[in-house]
């Protein structure tokens, strides 16, 4: 693996957020976009074919669902049909018989309907991408790093539990950042090992791990990482916020944005500083949990500085917090992550 050039894709429910970053040159120099995440397309793709009144098949890779699996729910709640592979169905649940009990039908190949709209389902096109950026004379590395947003596996109960069960036992084997970034994700990963199939050779990670990544590229907090400060990334779907010293994380929350205001925010944060908040209070208001490792001793030295990113950070505009902006430039701080993870990676091998 080459380390002069790393193209990063950070894949949100709205954006994928692009950076194709290269050895020695100024960071403002490099290339970078901010697009429709495909979620987001296919999202629209649906609403389209919804108020046409025709019926859509989904076939490809699993995928992120967010947009698109809501506008489905509504193409099928207007009557019209929905037609899906086994493969692009684990994009809607990881148990093909709750999809089927949702109203869509599971295909092999394509139904003879009229007017069917056909949609391809993955995270990353890196042809297309490829072919967008040809025209300006730009070509994609051999080095890839993409971040998605993995609940992992579960084809039966509470998805959040599980995901959460994940972070616990992360922070319990020591909660080591490099132990997030995957050149070959565990198989309970199955986004991300989607995506190696439509990226093969890629580095992967988790958004939320990727913005703290990306948070410490920004000087002011990555000054406060050997005494201790809190990271948090408001995200569009998922609020992570950690404690986090030296290359540790030693504690931290995860909930739902959409359920988050300015108050419960700074209340999350606080207990989290005092070392008292519990899995069961996130959990109950239909979070995803709450753990503080045994290494972490409330009261003590540090841990007074919160550091902020995310598409949705104005929430935390009056809390007195600092809004990280790595290389000056918010919307690609997963990116930035990607690669100071990647580079530290190979650094440590």
């Amino acid at each position: 693996m080459t380390l002069d050039r790393i193209l990063a894709i950070d894949v949100g429910a709205g954006t994928q957020d692009i950076l194709l970053w290269e050895a020695g040159q100024p960071m403002e120099n490099n290339v970078k976009l901010v697009l429709p995440s495909w979620t987001t397309i296919l999202a629209r793709q649906v609403k389209r074919a919804t108020r046409a009144g025709r019926p859509v098949f989904l076939t490809g890779n699993l995928m992120g669902g967010g947009p698109l699996v809501s506008a489905l729910k509504r193409h099928l709640r207007a009557g019209h049909p929905a037609y899906v592979t086994p493969r692009a169905a684990l994009t809607i649940r990881d148990n093909l018989d709750q999809v089927r009990e949702r109203g869509y039908t599971i295909v092999e190949s394509p139904p003879e309907e009229d007017d069917l709209v056909v949609l391809h389902t993955r995270d990353v096109d890196l042809s297309r991408l490829a072919a967008a950026l040809s025209p300006f004379g730009v070509t994609l590395p051999e080095t890839v790093a993409v971040a998605v947003q993995d609940h992992g596996y579960c084809p039966d109960g509470s998805n959040r539990r599980f995901r959460f069960r994940l972070w616990r036992e992360f922070v319990e084997r020591g909660g080591h950042l490099l132990d997030l970034v995957y050149p070959r994700p565990p198989t309970h990963y199955t986004r991300m090992l989607a995506v190696q199939q439509d990226a093969p050779g890629a580095v992967l990670m988790d958004t939320g791990p990727a913005a703290l990544w990306g948070i410490l590229e920004d000087e002011t907090a990555a000054a406060h990482r050997e005494e201790g400060f809190i990271a948090v990334n408001v995200g569009n779907q998922h609020t992570l916020g950690v404690l986090l010293r030296g290359d540790r994380i030693l504690g931290l929350f995860e909930h739902h944005t959409v359920l988050m205001t300015p108050e419960k925010l700074a209340a999350l944060v606080e207990r989290l500083r005092e070392g008292v908040l519990t899995n069961d209070e996130v959990y109950a208001d239909h979070g995803h949990g709450a753990y503080i490792g045994p290494d972490y001793a409330p009261g003590g030295a540090g841990f007074d500085f919160v550091a902020v990113t995310g598409p949705q950070r104005g929430m935390a505009a009056d809390l007195g917090y600092y809004f990280a902006a790595p290389h000056g430039d918010m919307m690609l701080t997963g990116c930035f992550g990607l690669v100071a993870a990647v580079r530290a990676r190979s650094e440590s091998e």
